[in-house]
């Protein structure tokens, strides 16, 4: 006779779908990991058709994973025990191609695994499919000429990029978990935009190796419904079991910066009032908190330079004609901004931040400037109209990508006319991501938020 599947573990049955809920009914044994894997499954057949969030789901493969796992003599003390997660498509999966959300993709196999994959797998974890993404991880919305994942909550706008088949899966309760990776805020931009919690861990914390790395501002990270699986994978993915401890934040001084990083740039009054009405939560909660500006960039320069080129160098040896137009545009300004990448660009902003962090120990600002962008074909539009999109839609998230330090927004409210999640993002300085998880997890129980749209 079969375990009890995930449905059954309680009547709240949504509520129980995260991976630490799953993790411990396995150990216990009152859940197999084949029937976690196999609800994981069924979920993905019912509501992906109106998402379209997966490149490649791998039911065979997943069950066979599971099956292997619910032998393993040490199943009992693994703390992703039959998690089903989801893969984006631009790390290696032994055995699959590696997509990278673009027609270039060569047919033959990976020949390996990702370091961060075998991690979660020792750690229990089943991948059961590999989520879409922008192509080669440039753009905040994920769409290509024949397909556009949705978010969610509204169905005629964007799930966000590049990690948007990730932020939609989850966000819709096929997957308690996914992997992501954020350049520019890839993790962050579809966390908020579908109602996550995304982590971009500073750097060196967590396995990188993805292609040229973006002159190191690319990172590996998860998106989850709750802190305490933001932690729990975290722990996972950087093999540092004691991040996966959610301690009491203490007081803290809290800088509040809602106000926009650049004129060009202007915040939606929603999303900068969700903001506001966080830091007030925090206030009242004992933190010192006060409004503040942050030393952004004066300069587009370091920013544009690097996310251009590093798309230049990501695509060296690829058939730039299979390309869309959009981005073989984009590695053009590449090669020609790529002299002005400098390394003082990144140290002199560093610097300007560690002065301001003097009298702060985390900053907040909201995580979007504006809700999502309509679900349209954004692949066939002219560069110029996707660059501006993306400037204006997600201008909080660059600047810890450009010197490193970890960031993490949560989910805080609903927007009253698109219907979609509003977010607040955490800031710290480097080795930080303690602190803000626990503030996190400190707003999700102030204000806890709706976990699962109704797809």
């Amino acid at each position: 006779m079969s375990n009890p599947s995930v449905e059954t573990l309680s009547t709240g049955a949504r509520l129980e779908f995260t991976a630490a809920a799953i993790a411990a009914g396995v150990r216990s044994g009152a859940l197999s990991p084949i029937d976690a894997v196999e609800d994981a499954l069924r979920r993905i057949s019912e509501r992906d058709p109106e998402l379209d969030s997966f490149v490649i789901v791998r039911g065979e493969q997943a069950r066979a994973e599971a099956a292997a796992l619910a032998g393993r003599p040490d199943l009992s003390a693994l703390p992703l025990a039959g998690v089903p997660i989801a893969i984006k498509d631009n790390i290696p999966i032994l055995g699959h191609p590696l997509g990278n959300g673009s027609a270039t993709t060569v047919a033959e196999a990976s020949t390996e695994n990702h370091p961060v994959l075998d991690r979660l797998r020792r750690a229990g974890a089943v991948p059961v499919a590999m989520t879409r993404l922008s192509e080669l991880c440039v753009w905040p919305s994920t769409d290509s000429h024949d397909s556009i994942v949705k978010n969610p909550w509204n169905h005629e706008l964007t799930a966000g990029g590049s990690s948007g088949g990730a932020g939609a899966s989850v966000a819709a309760g096929m997957v308690p978990v996914a992997h992501g990776s954020d350049c520019l805020g890839s993790i962050r931009i579809p966390a908020a935009a579908c109602g996550l919690v995304g982590i971009k861990p500073g750097s060196g914390l967590v396995p990188r190796e993805l292609g040229e790395n973006w002159f190191g501002m690319a990172e590996n990270g998860p998106l989850t419904t709750t802190v305490e699986d933001s932690a729990l994978l975290l722990s996972v993915m950087a093999d540092r079991p004691e991040l996966a401890e959610l301690a009491d934040p203490g007081r803290l001084r809290v800088a509040v910066a809602a106000g926009s990083p650049s004129p060009l740039t202007p915040v939606d009054r929603h999303w900068r009032a969700g903001a506001e009405r966080t830091a007030q939560v925090l206030g009242e909660t004992g933190h010192t908190v006060t409004p503040a500006r942050l030393p952004y960039p004066r300069s587009p320069i370091p920013l544009v330079s690097r996310w251009t080129a590093g798309t230049a160098a990501y695509a060296e040896g690829l058939d730039h004609t299979l390309l869309q137009a959009r981005t073989r545009t984009h590695i053009a300004v590449g090669h020609a901004m790529r002299r002005l990448v400098r390394a003082r660009q990144v140290d002199k902003m560093e610097a300007a931040m560690w002065a301001f962090f003097a009298d702060f120990d985390v900053v907040l600002t909201p995580t979007l400037a504006r809700p999502p962008m309509a679900a349209h074909g954004w692949s066939d539009r002219s560069w110029p109209s996707n660059v501006m999109a993306a400037v204006r839609f997600a201008p909080f998230t660059p600047v810890w990508n450009l010197i490193g330090w970890p960031a993490v927004t949560v989910p805080m409210g609903m927007h009253p006319e698109s219907g979609t999640p509003l977010g607040v993002q955490i800031a710290a300085p480097p080795g930080g991501e303690a602190r803000i998880l626990a503030l996190a997890a400190q707003l999700q129980a102030l204000q806890p938020w709706p976990r699962v749209a109704a797809v």
